[in-house]
């Protein structure tokens, strides 16, 4: 049997540009797993309030990090759709290297190359199996579920349905949690560790959470596995929240207001490590790197650090190569 991996990442503007992020706004936010206001009420604020506006506000955003990866080396275009690709491709060697006969290809769930189209070639390919992997380690209905709707979407009509299986999460996978301790010891060497560590994870709205969405765990219990490996004291680490949109309230402490008060108190320096990410992007890029750096600074600190995500890491793609093992048809 022929078998397929695919890496899953949200997606990506086309290009830095007013008109490309719109088109991508417009797929993303129209998601009724992204936003759950109700249909009509909300397809007029994003008509009407939102695309008009927001695209052209964080356009230039996109085009400063565009070409531009972690510590500014250079990449192709997207840096998110850069480092999914060559996830893909370090997977593909991982495979290849250790004698399993896999084909790794990667898609978005939003902009492009989308999960139908790399479905649709790699079946006329005569691929038979498919492991669809989300690169999100903690599950959530407004990430991870959409990925389940477009995949029962693609088989809605088909008699012949391939064997598929779909990673729901990865946060307390040892080989995950154990590269992100590496990245921070790593870090710690070459700098030595700040005052506090911050884990800052993508928000989800609080009433996602209070409705069922176990995204929340997840991220405090990666965050106490991390802690645990690093061997850290509760004192001198914090799990907090970013990204938020809108004036509903959002999973709290948020990561702004942690380190304007942090900075207000007296802590003189930070590192900053997003866990959520497999990949670093426009919410790691810009609004860690340089907006929240800013932030604490004009707040009082004095050292603040960014932390990249696992990205291209050898024990990253070692990580995500053992989540495909358990998920592979047949005998383990």
């Amino acid at each position: 049997m022929s078998t397929a991996v695919i890496l899953m990442n949200l997606g990506t503007p086309a290009q830095p540009t007013a008109a490309s992020v719109r088109r991508f706004l417009r797929d993303f936010l129209s998601d009724p797993r992204v936003v759950e206001i109700p249909r009509p009420l909300w397809l007029t604020i994003l008509n009407c309030l939102v695309l008009p506006f927001r695209p052209r506000r964080i356009a230039p955003a996109y085009e400063g990090i565009w070409n531009r990866g972690v510590d500014g080396a250079r990449v192709a275009g997207s840096p998110l759709l850069y480092y999914t690709r060559t996830q893909a491709e370090l997977l593909q060697e991982h495979f290849y290297s250790n004698g399993r006969d896999l084909v790794v290809e990667y898609a978005m769930t939003y902009g492009g190359p989308r999960l139908h189209q790399v479905v649709e070639t790699l079946r006329k390919k005569g691929i038979e199996s498919f492991v669809v992997f989300p690169l999100y380690p903690q599950y959530s209905a407004t990430t991870t579920a959409a990925i389940y709707d477009q995949v029962a979407q693609i088989f809605l009509k088909s008699r012949d349905i391939p064997d598929i299986s779909l990673v729901r999460d990865y946060y307390h996978n040892p080989l995950y949690i154990n590269a992100l301790a590496n990245s921070v010891r790593e870090h710690w060497q070459k700098y030595g560790p700040a005052e506090k560590l911050l884990l800052s994870f993508h928000g989800i709205p609080k009433a996602n959470t209070e409705k069922g969405d176990p995204y929340y765990r997840h991220c405090l219990e990666t965050a106490r596995l991390l802690a645990d490996q690093l061997q850290i004291a509760g004192e001198c680490w914090q799990v907090s929240f970013q990204s938020r949109f809108g004036k509903a309230e959002w999973l709290q402490p948020y990561t702004d207001k942690t380190l304007t008060e942090w900075g207000a108190r007296g802590v003189a320096s930070v590192d900053v490590i997003c866990p959520a990410f497999s990949a670093d992007c426009l919410e790691t890029l810009e609004e860690i790197s340089v907006e929240n750096r800013a932030i604490f600074l004009d707040a009082g600190g004095s050292e603040y650090r960014y932390i990249p995500a696992l990205n291209l890491r050898k024990d990253h793609i070692e990580a995500l190569a053992a989540v495909v093992e358990n998920r592979l048809p047949g005998p383990k």
